[in-house]
């Protein structure tokens, strides 16, 4: 195993770092671990309408950055307080949305730092004493799979329902009646050594525990350092997706009718333009994942009568599960018309 700690603070950057190490470095079969830390910002899913995920005016009146991530999922709000981790592996070597397979080594050197009772649980989240402090997002591409996802130390919890729109069908679903009875910080349940941690710290007690090494010195030749070339390129990536507004926020096109609902494994919001009777276009929102861009689904959507059996004849043929995981294709179909 590889590993990069990321030395700057703004999302953008480090999403966009992640995107080009995936991309552009090869480490054979040594899977690659990620860490890095933000200032205050959201990162909405793939396929996410922004607008309607975060509070605009709290949001722009603390200053807090928004930006949007290649991987599916929900919207995530993360502060200093926050460590994120991402494994880099080739795509044959996990199965798609098996998140366990990649959380699991962090839960259990968290079992050691005395979280004895964190665990993976859902589709996608990693709990303590029944909370969750950590959500994860999978993205593939040419080969490769990552997977990343949140630790929530010590993150402001005071700012999350402000700061983010939560739709009230995903938070009854989850037998709950607010998002912040759902979330926790970590830092209460670690050992009482950890309990003045600071996240450095914590990423660093992190590495030593997936390497199973007393020193970080004894795992130097496992750090990978980004050049100064890396960079440049690494600055072209963040320019074009994370510090751009139409990649953030898109245009989100009118529409005359709307379909959604929160399954298991995610949600659906369907939004079509129909014009006699015809489907001229559609957009799909939600947090849901696939290995696959949604938007080709909805190209093959296009032209398409608005009509139960035509739909679900096009859903067929094409395949759901590539680009909705988890959500039969049927009830997809039962969902859109």
């Amino acid at each position: 195993m590889r590993y990069v700690s990321m030395t700057s603070h703004n999302i953008g950057m480090n999403l966009a770092t992640e995107q080009y190490l995936m991309n552009n470095k090869d480490f054979g079969k040594e899977p690659l671990v990620l860490f890095y830390y933000e200032e205050p910002c959201i990162i909405v899913g793939r396929n996410q309408n922004t607008l309607e995920e975060i509070n605009h005016d709290y949001v722009k009146e603390h200053n807090i950055r928004v930006t949007r991530r290649l991987s599916g999922g929900g919207a995530v709000y993360q502060d200093l307080g926050n460590l994120c981790f991402s494994f880099v592996v080739p795509s044959d070597s996990e199965e798609f949305g098996d998140f366990k397979s990649f959380t699991r080594p962090i839960v259990n050197v968290l079992h050691q730092m005395g979280a004895t009772s964190a665990e993976v649980s859902g589709r996608n989240d990693i709990l303590v004493d029944g909370k969750k402090f950590s959500g994860n997002a999978m993205y593939s591409r040419n080969g490769k799979t990552f997977s990343h996802g949140t630790l929530m130390l010590d993150v402001d919890l005071s700012v999350v329902a402000d700061a983010l729109h939560v739709a009230k069908d995903k938070i009854a679903s989850k037998g709950i009646k607010s998002v912040r009875s759902r979330v926790t910080n970590l830092r209460p349940y670690l050992d009482e050594k950890y309990q003045d941690i600071d996240v450095p710290t914590f990423r660093d007690e992190l590495l030593k525990g997936l390497f199973h090494v007393d020193d970080l010195d004894e795992i130097k030749d496992k750090q990978y350092v980004v050049t100064p070339e890396d960079q440049k390129e690494i600055d072209k990536i963040y320019e074009q997706y994370y510090n751009n507004w139409d990649w953030v926020y898109g245009k989100s096109p009118e529409f005359t009718v709307k379909r959604r609902k929160h399954f298991d494994m995610g949600t659906i919001d369907a939004r079509f333009d129909v014009k006699d009777g015809v489907i001229k276009n559609v957009k799909f929102y939600g947090d849901f994942f696939g290995p696959q861009d949604i938007n080709q689904l909805a190209k093959k959507l296009q032209g398409v009568k608005y009509d139960h059996d035509e739909i679900a004849k096009v859903l067929e043929q094409e395949g759901t599960q590539q680009y909705i995981t988890g959500i039969p294709t049927v009830a997809i179909a039962d969902l859109l018309a």
